[in-house]
């Protein structure tokens, strides 16, 4: 269960972020949408644990993680949250599958070979385990950007802005993937977007 309250966040000292709780259950999916400037990202990042709100809380199953000190923090988000960048990350210079064992082993999970390649098959990649990330079009560096958030098999996946760049069809597909994975491994699924066509496909949403 995800649950925030009260949350804020300063940039300058002056103009102040506050965002709507939030009460997710297991299994459950949220849209969060908003236009540029409302924070969205700064939301994202603050249930990721990568920055600390001024005030307000956050908690996942019980654990109120930002409160924990740098390094444990740093091992609850590798163990318990997968992140979809707007721009997906990857290491150039190695193959989509060596992405994904690099990521296991950063995150001290095993690395675990099949598992990697079960899961570029599932994602629709199999032909594309061998290749660089620059070898690969948009839309399939979206969906390699999915596995590597749900290679450690999180309970949290957080995604910003993972169809901005995308036209309808492969909208529809990722968006599609991600609640298909999310539902695989019973985690939580929450899309931060201004995204409208999204809408249609969640039953939660808030707007910032």
């Amino acid at each position: 269960m995800l649950k925030t309250t009260s949350l804020t966040y300063t940039y300058d000292g002056k103009t102040q972020l506050s965002f709507p709780d939030i009460h997710l259950q297991d299994k459950e999916d949220l849209l969060i949408l908003g236009q540029s400037g409302v924070g969205k990202t700064t939301l994202i990042q603050i249930l990721a644990g990568l920055l600390q709100p001024v005030s307000g809380k956050v908690e996942f199953n019980g654990e109120m993680y930002h409160d924990l000190p740098s390094k444990e923090l740093d091992q609850f988000r590798g163990k318990h949250i997968g992140m979809v960048f707007q721009k997906p990350h990857f290491v150039r210079n190695i193959s989509v599958l060596d992405n994904l064992l690099l990521s296991l082993y950063l995150s001290n999970n095993k690395q675990d070979k099949n598992r990697a390649i079960h899961l570029l098959e599932e994602i629709g990649l199999a032909d594309k385990l061998n290749c660089k990330s620059n070898e690969l079009s948009q839309g399939e560096q979206q969906r390699a950007a999915i596995a590597l958030a749900v290679i450690k098999n999180p309970d949290l996946i957080l995604a910003d802005e993972p169809t901005s760049s995308l036209d309808d069809t492969n909208c529809e597909k990722i968006t599609k993937l991600l609640k298909e994975q999310a539902a695989s491994t019973n985690a939580q699924l929450i899309i931060i977007t201004h995204d409208n066509r999204l809408k249609r496909q969640f039953k939660n949403s808030i707007t910032l």
